[in-house]
């Protein structure tokens, strides 16, 4: 089960963006310019050599972190779009697999 996170955003976790013209974009945090900003990256539109720099307070990171990419970043200070796009992926999937549990309509239509 993926959970929200509010603590400080650690390398390999995962985000989504809250807002601006990105919003809803799954997103890797690769990289901390401050205790306000970070660097993330997707691995497709916004890839490890051009990241994004993104206020914390926009962002709605989740409990899932990923190895490879902590790993990646750790050892050798970089981290291959392949490896980004498979940690978004993932955290996809999740986010899928808990919407499919905890939905219940009651009879009632949503429309997000």
């Amino acid at each position: 089960m993926l959970k929200k996170s509010d603590s400080t955003p650690v390398l390999g976790q995962a985000a989504f963006i809250r807002n601006g013209r990105d919003a809803g974009q799954a997103v890797i945090i690769i990289d901390h310019m401050d205790d306000r900003f970070v660097l993330v990256a997707d691995g497709h539109k916004c890839k490890f050599d051009s990241p994004k720099k993104k206020n914390i307070h926009h962002l709605e990171l989740y409990g899932y972190v990923s190895p490879e990419v902590q790993r990646s970043i750790q050892q050798t200070g970089q981290v291959t779009n392949g490896k980004l796009r498979h940690a978004v992926a993932k955290v996809l999937e999740k986010v899928l697999e808990d919407g499919k549990k905890g939905v219940e309509f009651h009879g009632e239509r949503r429309c997000n």
